[in-house]
């Protein structure tokens, strides 16, 4: 225990450790003042004078001229919704909203804006995935808004996994367990996770820096000789140096990310946090989460995945005696689940974007994105939705990268 002990003390004693810590807060800030730029709403008042909102004050905007629309999202709030679209371009004689004068978007369509999310996805082709306009769509269907959206996960996963009924039965189940009405409290938006996406990875390569010469500095300085001719140079050492290392990167990947969740959602509106996924993302995703659920599910597996990638650099660190090349070697590692997303073809990403310890927090392949997709590992009979996967992975994978660095180091020769 005293080397943990003298383990953390260093750690708190490096300079550098300090200055990234107040980096990454300062980071975390100001990724979640970010997606309030976004924001920007215009209107005409009671003078007659046009009036530009931009940021916090167009969120705020938007909230009070939607509030009439919070709450269960039920089928006759949705057709009523469609309805009046149709009826307000009509009315204007075009086509789309985009073409409406900005004030009458303003007064009209934006207050009934969140309830169209979706509505479209639902009456796509089954062949060509091609949605209509809302111009398109019978009022009358929309009675039964929660069958067409049971049909259209059957649809999506037609198209996607026709022969994997296994598959298909699983996330079935899973959209049976969303509940239903979904919930709606304007106001918020996905950009709000995707920076939590981006932030949460940039935290992982910073901690990959720091923690990359753990073992392999003390290799190039010889200083490693000398704790190994000690009575608890070996083993004890190798764990107290996971066991500090595990605990402050801990420490600095939540205190980074809670701020960052208190900012963004004071921000945003607690109360809109509560609003179901579906109305978020695709009206079809499978997971029963609210925003505020997604945030902290994403978070705990994020860290997770921090673990797990500290735990293959310390493995790292541990074997290779340059200090560089691990660092590269960690990077590389960290990267490869975006770089595979983008170039592999869809199986091997798939397989190898579950598995790489970097994939739940890297970009583009995240836990966040597999959650809101039709991703199933298919091997053999055996069927698994990827971000159960992801999370499987993780957890097997930071006690053998204990394990590895522990045997590592206690077997490297110079």
């Amino acid at each position: 225990m005293s080397l943990f002990w003298i383990e953390i003390k260093r750690i708190l004693h490096t300079k550098s450790f300090f200055l990234l810590w107040i980096f990454s807060l300062a980071l975390s800030a100001l990724f979640a003042w970010l997606p309030t730029t976004y924001a920007y709403s215009q209107y005409v008042n009671k003078e007659g004078n046009q009036v530009v909102l931009k940021g916090i004050s167009s969120l705020e905007y938007e909230k009070r001229q939607q509030k009439a629309i919070q709450g269960p999202v039920v089928a006759q709030k949705v057709k009523q919704a469609v309805h009046t679209y149709q009826e307000c371009l009509t009315k204007y004689g075009v086509s789309q909203s985009y073409d409406l004068p900005e004030e009458i978007y303003e007064k009209e369509i934006m207050p009934i804006a969140p309830l169209l999310h979706g509505v479209k996805e639902l009456f796509a082709d089954p062949k060509t995935g091609m949605a209509p306009s809302l111009m398109e769509i019978d009022l009358e269907k929309l009675d039964f808004y929660y069958t067409l959206c049971e049909n259209r996960v059957a649809t999506i996963l037609e198209m996607e996994m026709p022969h994997q009924e296994e598959a298909k039965n699983q996330a079935l189940a899973l959209y049976k367990q969303v509940k239903k009405p979904f919930l709606l409290q304007p106001g918020i938006n996905s950009s709000i996770l995707d920076y939590q996406n981006l932030l949460g990875f940039l935290l992982l390569l910073i901690c990959i820096a720091f923690v990359a010469p753990t073992f392999s500095l003390n290799y190039q300085t010889k200083a490693d000789a000398v704790f190994r001719s000690t009575k608890y140079g070996k083993k004890p050492l190798a764990i107290a140096k996971i066991g500090a290392t595990f605990l402050m990167s801990t420490l600095f990947f939540l205190s980074c990310t809670i701020l960052y969740l208190i900012l963004v959602n004071s921000f945003f509106g607690w109360q809109s946090t509560q609003t179901s996924i579906q109305m978020v993302y695709s009206i079809a995703t499978l997971a029963n989460l609210n925003v505020l659920e997604l945030q902290i599910v994403f978070a705990c597996c994020s860290l997770l995945a921090l673990l797990a990638c500290l735990g293959m650099t310390l493995f790292l660190s541990a074997t290779y005696k340059n200090t560089l090349l691990c660092l590269a070697l960690a990077f590389i590692l960290a990267l490869a689940p975006t770089i595979i997303s983008m170039i592999g073809s869809e199986e091997v990403s798939l397989w190898l974007c579950t598995f790489l310890p970097a994939s739940t927090i890297s970009i583009q392949a995240s836990l966040l994105y597999a959650i809101t997709d039709f991703h199933f590992l298919v091997l053999e009979g055996f069927t698994l939705w990827s971000p159960f996967g992801m999370i499987i992975a993780c957890l097997l994978e930071i006690p053998l990268f204990v394990f590895l660095t522990i045997y590592s180091y206690c077997h490297h020769q110079e």
